[in-house]
């Protein structure tokens, strides 16, 4: 005859070692997201020192050119200071997002007010400078997707039952996506950055 009493501990064993597995295998996903994120904001932070390094340069070379930007130049060297100072990590992603969409926008009206200086345009270091900008932002638009793809897997993973139960269990949040400001969104009017005599 069955020992039912042996059946049920067995059956609840095999139960308990399934959940735990279960368990186990959404506390690792969510932990492998997490660092797929942190892996992200280091290609944005590697992306964005580039721009860092190129900014002063480019400004060296128009400050010969552009007297009458002198503003706008101290604005982009103080944006840069600031940014370059800050290390993306979750606690200060959305402050590091603030001041790249602060100086994607500054960076617009710097290049549209070279367009006014046909020297500092045609000079070779300038066009090269530019060129070499064009690229950098180029590669930090690529790890702005990656990053936020990373941040959707995880976002959906804190918010959908039940990682969501592991996810507030281990303190994992969801985290901000990398997107531009409505000011940068819209197109730069020229005209508004002309010197005019």
């Amino acid at each position: 005859m069955l020992d039912f009493s042996l059946i049920f501990i067995v059956v609840s064993g095999a139960i308990l070692l399934l959940v735990c597995f279960i368990l186990y295998g959404l506390y690792v996903k969510l932990i492998q997201k997490k660092n797929k994120v942190k892996e992200a904001m280091g290609g944005i932070d590697v992306q964005l020192r580039k721009r860092y390094d190129l900014i002063p340069n480019i400004l060296t070379i128009a400050n010969r050119f552009m007297e009458h930007e002198k503003g706008l130049m101290t604005e982009i060297t103080e944006l840069r200071t600031a940014a370059s100072a800050i290390r993306s990590n979750p606690d200060t992603i959305s402050e590091k997002i603030k001041l790249d969409n602060e100086i994607t926008s500054k960076m617009g009206q710097f290049f549209v007010s070279v367009e006014n200086y046909p020297q500092l345009k045609s000079d070779q270091t300038m066009v090269q400078a530019m060129q070499t900008y064009s690229e950098v932002e180029e590669h930090i638009a690529a790890a702005r997707r990656f990053y936020n793809s990373a941040v959707n897997d995880l976002n959906n993973a804190v918010e959908i039952f039940p990682s969501s139960v592991i996810a507030a269990a281990i303190n994992i949040s969801s985290c901000p996506f990398f997107e531009t400001e409505e000011s940068v969104r819209t197109p730069v009017n020229a005209s508004d950055y002309f010197y005019k005599k």
